[in-house]
């Protein structure tokens, strides 16, 4: 059977199109996509076929996109530390709203669906009065816990701004680059440890009601 060279580049398009389902990154998959869409361009125009050539013209910006969208939050991410500031690239994947002093945040044990940067004004941890302010993180640990719910009550202690990301960005972002997930769990647990610290460094109950007795 002789084939033409339009139907060798439809082939080809099929098989880098069929390659694209069996790689599990999503940059390869992008990639492939791709490619595929530029062969099914190219087999459209030769076989005068018009809806391919429209299908894929459409879907060939759009994984170009996605693919850059991709390429950009890995750098991102490879950018990160613990010196970074998360407003040079998380914050453009949030949402900003306004917050007043006396507004409730978070309620302890309600579901936890999102997680909060404070960009200006200050925040109180319901309880030991701890103060967060501009540049805080706050709600991954309740979105990351195994009953997902608020470990504890934030009040809004000013008036100010946040910046709000809901778990699906969140999971949406890390099917795209697996290594955000690091970037959580070593949030949550600096947050962790901070929090063993101020346990250790706080008197026990019993020393502390024996120190009012004396």
């Amino acid at each position: 059977m002789n084939v033409d060279f339009g139907t060798a580049l439809g082939l080809l398009a099929a098989a880098i199109y069929f390659a694209s389902y069996v790689v599990k990154s999503m940059m390869p998959l992008r990639a492939l996509a791709l490619t595929s869409n530029v062969f099914f361009i190219a087999y459209g125009y030769f076989n005068a076929s018009l809806p391919e050539l429209v299908l894929h013209s459409v879907l060939l910006p759009l994984n170009a996109r996605r693919m850059w969208e991709i390429r950009r939050l890995t750098r991102e991410i490879k950018r990160a530390s613990s010196e970074s500031p998360v407003s040079e690239w998380l914050l453009p994947h949030m949402t900003r709203a306004p917050f007043k002093a006396g507004q409730i945040l978070f309620h302890k044990e309600e579901v936890a669906d999102s997680i909060v940067y404070i960009a200006s004004g200050q925040v109180r941890v319901d309880g030991h009065g701890e103060l967060l302010g501009p540049g805080s993180l706050i709600g991954e640990i309740g979105l990351f816990s195994p009953e997902k719910k608020r470990t504890q009550t934030i009040v809004c202690e000013t008036d100010g701004e946040l910046y709000r990301m809901t778990d699906e960005m969140i999971y949406r972002l890390y099917y795209q680059n697996p290594k955000l997930g690091f970037y959580f769990m070593r949030l949550i647990v600096e947050r962790l440890l901070k929090d063993i610290r101020r346990s250790a460094a706080a008197p026990a109950p019993e020393l502390a009601a024996s120190a009012q007795t004396h």
